[in-house]
Parts: C-alpha cells; structure tokens; sequence
C-alpha cells in the first residue's frame, strides 16, 4: 500500500490472543493520529490511545513488541506492534 504526503490512511486489524478484536488506526506520513480498539479493558485502552497518538509507527513497534498480558503469549499493545509492522512492510 502506497502512502500519499499528507494523506491519512485509515487501517483497521483484527487481533489473535486478546480481548480487544479489532483495533482501526489514523496514520499519516507513518504518524499515528488516532487508534480505536473494540473490545478489551477500556481504561488501559484509552490510555493507549492516549500514549501513542503523535508517535512514529517505528518508535511503538520498538516500545510495544512482545509485551504480553497475564498468561498470555501476546498483548493489545503487541497487537499494535505487529500491525504496524505488517504494514511498514508492505509499504
């Protein structure tokens, strides 16, 4: 998928392993603008939301990869992580 200068580009995912199903993300020139998550423990989500609205895709797939939740193998934000690393990669 091909990224226009200043064109938000509105993704949506769904997820494996969490409570949150499906998360859609606002990029623009590889900045999130915004994120939604359906699904999952509201508070920690919005939060979230919260933390990485403004960031580079590539400083929340560093920050966010691998992190897990209970006894789980994966997490909303490693969720979030390799979403945006699929689409960093098809760009």
């Amino acid at each position: 998928m091909s990224v226009t200068k200043n064109k938000i580009e509105v993704l949506k995912y769904e997820t494996t392993g969490t409570c949150c199903k499906l998360m859609q993300v606002e990029i623009c020139n590889n900045i999130i603008q915004s994120v939604d998550f359906f699904g999952g423990c509201d508070g920690n989500l919005k939060g979230l939301q919260a933390l990485i609205k403004g960031m580079h895709i590539d400083e929340v797939i560093a920050k966010f990869n691998g992190i897990t939740c209970d006894n789980k193998k994966t997490s909303c934000p490693d969720q979030l992580a390799k979403f945006l690393a699929e689409y960093k990669a098809k760009k």
